[in-house]
């Protein structure tokens, strides 16, 4: 995969991360008690100004039939309506056919996140938040059904600290995972460069190593080869020849790129060239 890409793909993921951590919307007071809610994405959201009514369980709990109309005590009244048995929009639209101004629905299980609920807004005009068992458990164990106990509210003035820390950490987050992407590469790519240079010898070295004009037959008493074994040419009369000190001779200009591009070796023996420098 393309490093760019790779990169870009490891931002998004925690850009989804940081997004996928951010706050509840809003907040569910009752007392001196709070609790994080999912509001529904159907119907009104709660204002900033938020609502306060009184709290009261839903008869029947799950709301899936005819709920028990809303006292008419002249306030807010809000039910808590139970989990499960039927859709969440059917549960909001008995809680509003009853006369409720607002509905709390808590989950029937023991779990760690909180449902975003759906349905159809069309006729909705109730707003709705979704809370965890225990907290739905707490509000229906405290609740007196007295006006204003319950309130229902926009949770960005007191989350607002933490949403700048967390962006603070996402930030961070982001920085050093493209310093250590940068790091890892430029390593990466100086231990290549490292590793592929071949070592060589310097020019001025190898223009030391003796050298002979060729004579045929050759009577040197050395191993002479009839062909150098780079270029595979046969040798002429009077061509240069470079002697390695195992003996075996190649074109001037065949061996001279050979040990200062390639290799420190002998190509046909393998035998290291030593040149006292």
């Amino acid at each position: 995969m393309n490093p760019r890409r790779r990169l870009l793909l490891l931002l998004a993921a925690v850009a989804f991360t940081c997004a996928a951590a951010r706050p509840c919307a809003a907040l569910v007071r009752l007392g001196a008690a709070t609790f994080l809610d999912a509001p529904a994405r159907f119907g009104p959201r709660v204002t900033s100004d938020g609502i306060c009514g009184s709290l009261r369980a839903a008869d029947p709990a799950d709301a899936c039939a005819p709920v028990r109309a809303a006292p008419g005590s002249g306030g807010m009244a809000f039910v808590l309506i139970a989990r499960g048995n039927c859709s969440f929009e059917g549960k909001v639209r008995a809680a509003q056919l009853a006369g409720f101004d607002a509905a709390l629905v808590h989950d029937d299980e023991d779990k760690a996140s909180l449902y975003s609920m759906v349905g159809d807004p069309e006729g909705i005009h109730i707003p709705a938040v979704f809370v965890s068992k225990m907290a739905g458990q707490t509000l229906k164990k405290f609740a007196r059904g007295e006006d204003g106990e319950c309130c229902i509210n926009s949770s960005m003035d007191e989350t607002a600290g933490t949403v700048l820390v967390m962006s603070f950490v996402s930030l961070v987050v982001i920085i050093s995972v493209v310093a250590s992407f940068l790091f890892a590469r430029n390593c990466r790519l100086l231990r290549h460069g490292v590793d592929n240079h071949p070592p060589c010898i310097k020019k001025h070295v190898v223009e030391k190593i003796p050298s002979l004009v060729y004579k045929a037959p050759c009577s040197s008493g050395n191993n002479c080869e009839e062909a150098c074994a780079i270029c595979l040419e046969d040798y002429d009369n009077g061509d240069m020849l470079r002697l390695l000190p195992c003996k075996h001779e190649f074109h001037v200009e065949c061996i001279d790129p050979w040990l200062t591009k390639w290799g420190t070796f002998c190509p046909v023996c393998k035998l290291e060239v030593t040149t006292g420098e």
